[in-house]
């Protein structure tokens, strides 16, 4: 689907709603966030969302983000879901939702997953990194590779890289290697699997580097850049950023980052369905 203006900016607001609910209790629990990829390009190069962009991301060190996961389900509320891989079998995305109920956001791969996803917040968690280099590569190129077979195990139909002839047959890899991934893996698996890669290196007292881990093909970043984090304004609003922003920003996106891409790359991740409850 394409959305409409007044739409997709119901949708922003839906998104800030639970954004604010988040930071509430995270504030409350002294819980460490901030705000994550294109939700900081946004914050400071349009003082909120990305005109086009149709979510939210939020990153939380790895001890904060367990113990969001144990507050957060109760803290939030009814009007909030709390899922995860490890509360949910069905959600292939190896990292934390929070998401409003009677509310409904379908992709196909969702739907063929069975993975009744509503209007959402993603939060990963940033995992330490380890200290030397090799482990450091092998960390990061395992957790990619976990994130890629609960992709693959939950959905036939995943969105490739490139289009025309060779779309097409990445496309039918990708249908026939989740049959074989359906047949050798269980989510619970791929959980105990990732999360042992993600967090070999908690206790390298070397390590000075994170990394979101469940999307590991990103840059690490030095603790220093993200911790403590620093205040931002979203949509007139203060929430947590970055200890530094830019030097985030320019390791995120590179030295071009506040400038507007061209019309045709400017992306969102628009449903086949959705549905944002009834009018008030």
């Amino acid at each position: 689907m394409q959305y409409e203006q007044a739409t997709l900016r119901r949708l922003q607001m839906m998104e800030l709603e639970i954004l604010e609910a988040i930071d509430s209790v995270c504030r409350e629990h002294g819980i460490t966030y901030f705000l994550d990829s294109g939700t900081v390009l946004g914050a400071r190069r349009h003082g909120g969302f990305i005109p086009w962009d149709d979510d939210i991301d939020l990153g939380m060190p790895r001890e904060d983000y367990e113990r969001f996961l144990e507050v957060a389900p109760v803290a939030l509320g009814e009007r909030f879901c709390v899922t995860c891989s490890r509360m949910n079998p069905r959600q292939a995305a190896l990292f934390a939702k929070v998401m409003l109920t009677d509310t409904r956001f379908v992709t196909d791969e969702t739907e063929e997953a069975g993975f009744d996803q509503g209007v959402f917040v993603d939060i990963f968690p940033y995992d330490a990194v380890c200290a030397e280099s090799n482990a450091a590569k092998r960390q990061r190129k395992r957790c990619m590779m976990w994130q890629s077979i609960s992709y693959l195990y939950h959905s036939k139909h995943i969105v490739v890289p490139h289009k025309g002839a060779m779309g097409t047959i990445e496309a039918i890899a990708c249908r026939v290697a989740h049959y074989a991934v359906r047949a050798l893996f269980s989510p619970e698996r791929i959980n105990r699997g990732f999360d042992k890669v993600a967090m070999i290196a908690k206790d390298d007292s070397e390590s000075d580097m994170l990394m979101a881990s469940s999307y590991a093909a990103t840059e690490p970043f030095p603790k220093s850049m993200l911790l403590p984090p620093s205040v931002i304004c979203f949509e007139g609003k203060e929430f947590f950023a970055p200890a530094d922003v830019e030097g985030y920003l320019r390791t995120q996106y590179g030295q071009t980052w506040n400038q507007l891409p061209p019309e045709d790359q400017r992306r969102n991740h628009a449903p086949k369905e959705l549905y944002l409850g009834k009018d008030l």
